[in-house]
């Protein structure tokens, strides 16, 4: 059992057996800054050194918060984000040890801490929660994710990643807690900058203008200060995207479909397609402080931003096992495997299969997401006690301004043989070859039109209040707090399935209803002899032949009502921590131990179908944990610092996981739905590290991790008859795996001062994570053993740079391995996302005292990310997005 004396006895005893071996360890403390007693050990929230210099000063506060800190924690500061090629916050935290970031179309999103997806990571701004906007442009949403674009790097002045966490701290991380603290008045004093900056992608060809205004002031006797901050943030993307949506078993063992053996896999649905974006954010920053003692200090924190993107899709959907398909209520002949095809190992690789639909699809979406946030913070420091009160109100929407701008899909197709040949692998595209024309519209009939709007709202309310007392001697200080958190998401979602130029030759509408594909380039420098022109249909003719005003006044089908859904939480915690300091013989020891109870009550609310006739439910939750926490920092010597830590976190089910609610594809035989029994994920971890801290700005550490997580939530798979669908695939959610999650850190930075000039500028930063997991779940029958999703076993990042006078220079590389995205199903094989690494630089010129130049570049190298299916000869994804160049000016009054 997890107890304060087994640990502490643990600890003592190692902090006195490595004790004497630190004590011969040479002391370089000399050369560093001023190194912190253990009693002067911080939560990591005060004595923070303000940066406004070089790169490596930046990186000496990054270290100078880690060594201070009471528990594990990995720091940025302003001068990272605002000198790397970060375009948002996540792309500056995959230089964090042990963080790796997902990039979609070239635009970091969503991020994993220790091998742990998005949803194991509990994203704070300014010490609060923070609301969630959700995926809205095609497919269903994502839940319990936060998406890091909506915060702009220009605001950030830290980023903490808090990996051992303390009781004071709000739960729901699994991974880390990632705390964003925005810039402030009595911290940036009287002061404006000006960066203006055009950004460029090699694939539109295309210069958006960046624009973002900072200024503060404050008082002569800083008392007051103000800072209000604005920008806009222009970007287009193309990414050319050749996608699979998974390789299925036994499709073709019906005598009538082909005879194949059972227990051989072929593709489904295939898609070549030109994704375009058009983003457009625009943020705004006000923050008031008020210390007019200095023990009383007020401070008011607002955010807002909004992002519009334009997205727009070209592609042409290929599917090669179509059975019991009616498309406008005319039956179509089933998909069939003719002889000849090839066989290896469980694999089609190459086939002929007649009555394969092909379907010219054009997806155009106007999806707006806002976000808001107010915060305020009242701190009171008399002597020796400390009380702090925080109330933060925040919301987030996810919508399209109007349903003929919500995820509208034009289509129309043709039926006719197809020949593919994935002997190549998935680094290639494969063959994909039919007799009929794709690019003549003759050839096509109009396809079912579709328009899904969807809207997300998501509020959170959080208020907490925390009062804590110094003491001397063993007990250093104790604190207790408590915390009531409110979140609700209303999700709302419905499809316009319209027939009513269904089956009609396409060119009946004119030749305004099409074009052909307006890129002649599609993944060139990709080899395989694939599809890489076709026809697409024009939205606009769509909508304005098909939206009819009757149309979009239609009630809401069973469908719509099945899609939608309201998740509550209510949340009230609290806790007790004491922090603690002794010496080991010669050995300063510090920290802190604690407890946190929270009590969640829940509730899922849906629709649920049975035939014609619908019903209204809702389903009550209570959860009650408690959470242990303990950590222990040892200064060895002067510049030697050991940690121990130990805690037990938790994760709450996705609130898609959890929505009572069953959502049906609209272009293939599966559904997903919800599960509102869900409990949450529960871990109990141990942390160990050792830090040297051998300069200002040189430190070498190591860390090893190990997590146990119980109540794991995995998938499971059934098949259930939806009216007018018929039998469709229901992937849902259950309780009941367990995993291990361990491995090690390792991470370095140093500016090699020791160097005669010029070249005492050089210096290096990098980070490797070894990830492994022991696991043991299924999805449906599938067995998986020994993976988790999103885990990849290794990750590292590596800068070498240059930042001396008026000359600044980075190169940084950042890889990840192989992980799985899809654990597949029964019939479907699991999906990976292949290793991929990113090649970033940036340079930059100071030409006047307050003035900067600078060129940036993200994915210099040109990298394609891909995925495959269970196997080298199952094609997936091949994704190209080109490369992003930035360049402009810095100007600092």
């Amino acid at each position: 059992m997890l107890t304060f004396r087994s640990l502490l006895k643990a600890s003592v005893s190692l902090i006195l057996a490595t004790g004497p071996l630190a004590a011969q360890a040479q002391d370089t403390s000399a050369t560093a800054a001023a190194a912190p007693q253990a009693a002067e050990a911080t939560d990591g929230q005060n004595d923070e050194i303000v940066v406004n210099g070089t790169y490596a000063r930046s990186l000496a506060a990054g270290i100078e918060t880690k060594r201070r800190a009471a528990y594990g924690v990995d720091s940025i500061s302003s001068t990272d984000i605002g000198k790397f090629p970060t375009q948002n916050v996540a792309e500056a935290l995959q230089l964090v040890p042990g963080v790796a970031i997902t990039r979609p179309r070239g635009e970091g999103l969503y991020v994993s801490v220790r091998g742990l997806g998005p949803q194991f990571q509990n994203t704070l701004m300014n010490g609060r929660t923070i609301a969630l906007n959700d995926l809205i442009e095609n497919g269903g949403a994502a839940g319990r994710q936060f998406r890091f674009e909506m915060l702009p790097a220009e605001f950030t002045s830290s980023i903490d990643v808090v990996k051992t966490p303390t009781a004071d701290m709000s739960e729901g991380a699994l991974g880390g807690n990632i705390d964003v603290k925005t810039f402030r008045p009595l911290e940036v004093g009287n002061k404006t900058t000006v960066n203006i900056r055009g950004t460029y992608t090699t694939q539109t060809k295309d210069v958006r203008p960046n624009v973002t205004v900072l200024t503060s002031a404050k008082n002569s006797d800083g008392t007051f200060g103000i800072l209000a901050g604005a920008q806009y943030w222009g970007k287009t993307v193309r990414n050319d995207r050749f996608m699979n949506f998974g390789w299925l078993l036994n499709r073709y063992t019906d005598a009538a479909r082909g005879g194949a053996p059972t227990g051989l896999y072929s593709p489904t649905r295939t898609r070549p397609t030109v994704e375009t974006e058009d983003r457009k954010r625009i943020s705004g920053i006000v923050s008031a402080q008020w210390q007019p003692t200095p023990e009383l200090q007020t401070t008011l924190d607002v955010v807002a931003t909004r992002l519009d993107v334009a997205y727009d899709e070209f592609g042409l959907d290929i599917y090669p096992d179509d059975v019991n398909v009616t498309i406008g209520g005319v039956k179509q002949l089933p998909t069939v495997l003719q002889p000849g095809y090839t066989v290896v190992g469980d694999t089609i690789t190459k086939a002929t299969i007649a009555n394969a639909r092909f379907m010219a699809t054009r997806e155009y979406s106007l999806n707006r997401h806002d976000l808001l946030t107010i915060g305020l913070k009242q701190a009171w420091n008399p002597d020796r006690w400390h009380v702090t009160a925080n109330v933060n109100w925040s919301a987030a929407h996810s919508y399209h301004p109007d349903y003929r701008t919500g995820t509208v899909r034009s289509r129309a197709y043709f039926i006719a043989p197809l020949t593919y040949d994935a002997s190549a692998g998935y680094q290639n595209m494969p063959t994909l070859s039919t007799p009929v024309d794709v690019t003549n519209p003759a050839n096509y009939k109009l396809f079912q039109f579709n328009i899904a709007p969807k809207d997300s709202k998501d509020w959170d309310f959080y208020s907490r209040l925390d009062v804590a007392r110094d003491f001397d001697g063993f007990l250093s200080k104790l604190q207790a707090g408590s915390e009531y958190h409110w979140r609700k998401r209303d999700y709302f979602r419905r499809d316009y399935l319209i027939d009513t130029g269904t089956n009609q030759p396409l060119t009946n509408y004119g030749a305004g209803a099409y074009q052909q594909m307006p890129y002649d380039d599609f993944l060139k420098g990709v080899d395989g002899n694939g599809i890489r022109n076709w026809l697409v249909p024009v939205t606009q003719a769509y909508v304005g032949n098909f939206f009819t005003p009757a149309i979009a006044a239609q009630p809401l089908t069973n469908g719509d009502l099945r899609s939608s859904f309201v998740v509550s939480e209510k949340i009230a915690a609290a806790y007790l921590r004491a922090d603690y300091q002794f010496d080991a013989g010669a050995v300063p020891v510090t920290g802190n131990v604690g407890v946190r109870y929270v009590h969640t009550d829940q509730v899922a609310s849906g629709t649920l179908t049975l035939g014609s006739a619908f019903t209204p439910v809702s389903y009550p939750k209570t959860f009650n944990n408690v959470l242990p926490s303990f950590n222990l920092r040892a200064d060895l010597s002067q510049s030697l610092v050991g940690r121990l830590a130990a805690s037990r976190v938790l994760t709450r089910p996705n609130v898609t996981d959890t929505a009572p609610r069953i959502t049906v594809s609209t272009d293939a035989p599966t559904a997903s739905g919800g599960n509102p029994q869900l409990v949450p994920f529960l871990a109990t971890q141990f942390d160990g590290s050792l830090e040297w801290y051998f300069a200002p700005s040189g430190m070498l550490s190591g860390a090893v991790f190990y997590k146990a997580m119980d109540n794991y939530i995995t998938q499971d798979n059934t098949e259930i008859t939806i009216p007018g669908r018929g039998i469709v695939r229901l992937s849902t959610s259950v309780n009941g795996g367990n995993a291990k999650v361990y491995g090690a850190e390792a991470a370095y930075s140093q500016v090699f001062t020791f160097l005669p000039a010029p070249f005492d500028g050089f210096g290096v930063q990098g980070s490797y994570t070894h990830t492994e997991v022991n696991a043991d779940y299924t999805a449906g029958s599938r067995s998986i053993k020994d993976q988790l999703i999103g885990l990849s076993k290794n990750s590292f990042n590596l800068v070498g740079f240059y930042d001396k006078g008026p000359l600044s220079a980075r190169l940084s590389y950042v890889w990840r391995d192989k992980y799985l995205s899809s654990t597949g199903s029964t019939v479907q094989a699991p999906t990976y996302v292949a290793a991929f690494g990113s090649l970033d630089g940036q340079l930059s010129v100071r030409a006047a005292e307050n003035l900067t130049l600078s060129l940036e570049g993200i994915n210099i190298a040109g990298a394609h990310q891909n995925t495959y299916n269970d196997s080298n000869l199952r094609f997936g994804e091949i994704n190209y997005y080109g490369r992003t160049i930035l360049f402009g000016v810095r100007a600092e009054f």
